[in-house]
Formats: structure tokens, sequence, C-alpha cells
């Protein structure tokens, strides 16, 4: 389903991106060059801040360890020597246009969980890289596509349609070059972390999900008559590697998959899909997620939660959202969550992130 955006077709000449994540070195970067475009089109977001043909781009330092703006979430290191999930949320996260009646603004919610393992590596820069390279393949692929949509006029148009494909585009391609970039760094420092990676995107009402690993993300609503009762609908699916597509895919590339009370890939990683991992991505193990389209709140969607596979050691779906319909419970919505599984007995680090206010 399309996101339902309410403005008016879109120009996109003048991007300016202001805050922590992104800098201009002038004022704003008016338009994007062609040399620029062609050093984004062969490198990504890295090419974009490297090359000499993009002077306009510039990452500003990036925020480390976990970053949230208009968020509500909580996180544990529990009983693990270290702490290994990193958290990002910014749910409202500008994308400035100049638009036909000038400037247009796009707000977007992001809201994600980096489980790490084998060390905070993986899920450390992937949440530090997260929101700034969304936001410039936002920017990039919006501009192609608008070039190439009115050549007549020579005017970079985009409709409001082609908004959620640009988007999702714009997550998995942010997805791609975070894996990549630290599988090479992983690569040359012999490091073997990695990290799941559970990203929610918010748009007018309206949501998708892209999910690597076995971190949840988990929608709970009141429904029935009389709407007394919270029920849990899971949103992604674990990729555990005993899971029938993705031992095929494993097996298919020269993995195997032991058959242990904790399957894993040759005997070592738990997850089929991963950031980093770097050492088992020949035998099927892929950053590739699974995607769920956009989907349209309901008015009786209560709470939307990303949490990390810890929080599910001793609590599954109902619980978290019957913890969340606790109206006795004093402490914040996050909290609850992260202090049950806790309490009950969970080993793992601990987090979660709980988005309330779903229909703006």
């Amino acid at each position: 389903m399309l996101v339902n955006f309410t403005m008016k077709r879109v120009v996109v000449v003048i991007v300016v991106f202001v805050g922590v994540l992104l800098c201009s070195i002038a004022d704003a970067v008016r338009g994007v060059s062609v040399s620029c475009m062609v050093a984004y089109e062969e490198g990504g977001v890295r090419a974009v801040f490297s090359s000499p043909e993009c002077p306009q781009w510039v990452l500003c330092a990036e925020p480390s360890k976990n970053m949230s703006k208009n968020c509500q979430f909580a996180t544990l290191q529990g009983h693990r020597k270290y702490q290994e999930d990193r958290v990002t949320c910014n749910l409202d996260m500008k994308l400035p246009f100049s638009g036909e009646g000038g400037p247009e603004e796009i707000t977007i919610g992001i809201a994600a969980i980096f489980d790490g393992h084998g060390g905070e590596e993986a899920s450390e820069m992937a949440s530090r890289k997260l929101s700034g390279y969304f936001l410039i393949h936002s920017v990039f692929i919006a501009y192609k596509r608008a070039l190439s949509g009115d050549k007549e006029n020579h005017v970079p148009l985009i409709g409001h349609r082609s908004l959620p494909s640009i988007l999702e585009e714009a997550l998995l391609r942010t997805i791609q070059d975070i894996d990549t970039e630290f599988s090479k760094e992983a690569f040359e420092r012999r490091c073997v972390s990695g990290s799941t990676a559970t990203i929610v995107l918010l748009v007018n009402g309206e949501f998708l999900i892209a999910n690597v690993g076995d971190s949840k993300a988990i929608l709970c609503s009141k429904k029935g008559s009389s709407l007394g009762e919270v029920y849990a609908e899971e949103l992604t699916k674990d990729h555990h590697p005993d899971r029938e597509d993705e031992k095929t895919r494993i097996e298919a590339a020269g993995g195997f998959v032991t058959k242990s009370s904790i399957p894993r890939v040759n005997g070592v990683l738990a997850v089929s899909r991963a950031i980093g991992d770097v050492f088992l991505k020949r035998y099927g193990v892929t950053a590739e997620p699974e995607v769920t389209g956009w989907r349209p709140f309901s008015p009786e969607d209560m709470y939307l939660v990303v949490a990390s596979d810890g929080i599910f050691e001793t609590l599954n779906s109902q619980n978290v959202c019957d913890l969340l319909d606790d109206k006795a419970s004093s402490s914040s919505l996050s909290d609850r969550i992260v202090r049950s599984a806790f309490r009950t007995g969970s080993t793992d680090n601990l987090s979660v992130i709980v988005i309330s206010d779903l229909h703006n």
C-alpha cells in the first residue's frame, strides 16, 4: 500500500540537511551535479563523502552509543560482560526538499535495534551510520528519479506516489552500504563481530519494517467488541538457520546447520542473516533484509515495539503487550519490559523501543 502523503508534487532542486548528522560547507546544497551522481551510483554514500566531485556533502561528527530523539527506549547490559545492543530512534527526522510553493519537508520516523554478537563493532557502526546514510540515499534516489521523469521541461518533479518506494529503496541501500563498509573493515582487522538489524520507518500514519536476524517488531492493538483486551502481532520472522528457507540457502552455499538446542550456521552463528559476520558470508549468511511493505496503522493500534532477542528469553510477544497495557504500573513503558525480562531471568543484553503515538 502506498503512503498517503498529502503534500503537493515536490521539486527536488535544493537539498539542505540541518543538525548533527550532516553538514553543508556553504549555504544550501544547490542540486546534485551529474559527476556527483555518477560517484554515488558507482560507490554509494561513502563515495559521496570522499569524492572531489561532491564537495558540498560533509558528514559531521557522528553520535556514538545509543541515539534517540522523541523516542522512548530502555536498554540494560544485564548479566552479560559487555553491552553489545545499540538503539537508534528519531521520530522527527526532517527530509527537506524545495517544492513548487517553496521549501517542503517530510517528517519521517526511524527506529532501530541492532543486537551485536562477537563484539560491539558491527552494532556500533550500524547505529552511527543509519540515519545519515538513509537521508543521503533518499535524496539521491529522489533526485535521480525526478530528473529521469520530466525530460520535456527539464524540471525535476517528484510525485507523492513515488515517495514510499524511494524511502524503501533508500533503506535497503543503507543496510547494504553499512554491511559492505563494515565487512571490508572487519576482514582487514580480522574482526568476527556481527549484528541483527530491525528497522522501522514511519510516515504519515503508515509504517514499513526491514528485518535482519532475530530481533523483533511487535504491534499491540485493542480488538474485540469492547476493545477491552490487547493483542500482540509479530511483524517480523526470526532468521534462524533451521528455518527451512534459510537452511536451504546456507546449504546451497556450502554451509551447514548444526542440530542442537540452538541451531547454528557451521556450528557458530545462531542467526542466518546479519550485518557483518564476514567470515560466514561465503556460507550463505546475508545482510539482505525481509521487508514488510507499507502498512497503515488502524485506530485500534496502540504500541509499536522493537526489541532485541534478550527480551524474549523469558517473555513472549503477548507478555510484552500486556505489560504495556498495565495501567497500574508507574514505570515508563520501555522500562516495564526491560525490567520484567531481567527480573524473570533473561541472561542477555536487553533493549526495547516503544512507540505510542502511532497516528500522527
